[in-house]
């Protein structure tokens, strides 16, 4: 098999940095792993070694390919260390000013036919590729955590964008064992503006008084079969990319009230509590695990009177079974 991209960067090293890090080095390309923070980037191959060598200790990697993907994963010092990549990888933090200046940063170091492309969930690919001098050879490509689990990745041409740059970036996604979908450049491609809106609806109910974080994550697993309840991905996610990403698509919709951000996110990106990955969000973590309070017991009832389900509703229901139809 010949790859799409044999040298490929991954700027940012956090836990989706680590995980496009991941897979494409499992793919059989060489990889660079940059990061601001020189630390982060050995904390970050340290963790992708560790996922390596528990699948080993499990039987289902042997120890020739461990130690052939570890090989492939590099830390790069600088910028100039990538010039020779084929494809560069953003995946840092959600602010369009700092992509902007980062990407115009790397095409002064790359050669001309590089591909550049962000992870960006939310921001225009079009907007972002504006100041580049080659905004052909720039594209979406937008991965979801944890990278190596969540098989879906939206590949996104912005306005100027070669048509054969997505067609390369699609075929490298089917060689990173990953299901690429072609997606328009809209607020939230196709995941974040289905999904979106169940967000914003929980916090408005918890908001009101109606429900609590985990009554709402159980409805939403138990009834309606997301894997995932709302607070609990906000968690996962943390509200330092997610409260962003929540602003971003409510103002690139124009204010369109079902996607308007709530006071909650806010003061609990304020005060700190931000998820998982600090012990604390939505929930409070011991040892990794969410501390969730019981279930009320509920009394038995001979039968159940029938819901009625609003337009919107029923839509968002549509839009979930074609999410879970991709993989999603």
């Amino acid at each position: 098999m010949t790859l799409s991209f044999s040298k490929v960067a991954i700027i940012g090293a956090g836990a989706m940095g680590r995980g496009i890090a991941q897979i494409a080095a499992q793919a059989g390309s060489q990889v660079w792993l940059f990061d601001t923070q020189a630390e982060a980037i050995q904390k970050a191959r340290d963790a992708v070694f560790q996922q390596w060598d528990k699948l080993q200790e499990k039987g289902r990697l042997s120890a020739e390919a461990v130690a052939g993907y570890k090989s492939r994963l590099l830390g790069a010092a600088s910028l100039q260390d990538l010039a020779e990549c084929e494809l560069v990888v953003e995946a840092i933090v959600e602010r369009l000013d700092i992509k902007k200046s980062l990407f115009t940063d790397l095409e002064k170091v790359l050669t001309p036919s590089a591909v550049l492309v962000t992870n960006t969930s939310s921001l225009s690919v079009t907007a972002i590729a504006a100041a580049l001098q080659r905004p052909a050879q720039f594209a979406g490509y937008h991965f979801f955590n944890p990278v190596p689990l969540m098989k879906v990745v939206e590949v996104i041409a912005g306005l100027k964008t070669d048509p054969a740059v997505c067609q390369r970036l699609t075929e490298f996604a089917r060689q990173m064992g990953h299901t690429p979908v072609q997606a328009q450049d809209t607020p939230g491609f196709i995941v974040n503006h289905a999904g979106r809106g169940y967000g914003t609806e929980a916090l408005r109910i918890v908001s009101e008084g109606i429900a609590d974080f985990a009554t709402i994550d159980r409805i939403l697993r138990d009834q309606v079969g997301f894997k995932l309840g709302p607070f609990e991905l906000f968690d996962l996610t943390a509200l330092d990319v997610s409260h962003h990403v929540i602003e971003a698509i409510y103002h690139q919709y124009y204010e369109e009230p079902r996607y308007r951000p709530n006071v909650i996110t806010a003061q609990r990106l304020a005060g700190g509590v931000v998820g998982k990955k600090v012990g604390e969000g939505f929930y409070k973590y011991v040892d990794g695990a969410a501390q969730v309070p019981a279930e009320p017991s509920v009394p038995v009832v001979d039968s159940i009177p029938p819901v009625w389900v609003s337009p919107r509703a029923a839509r968002r229901m549509e839009l979930l079974q074609l999410l879970k139809d991709l993989g999603a």
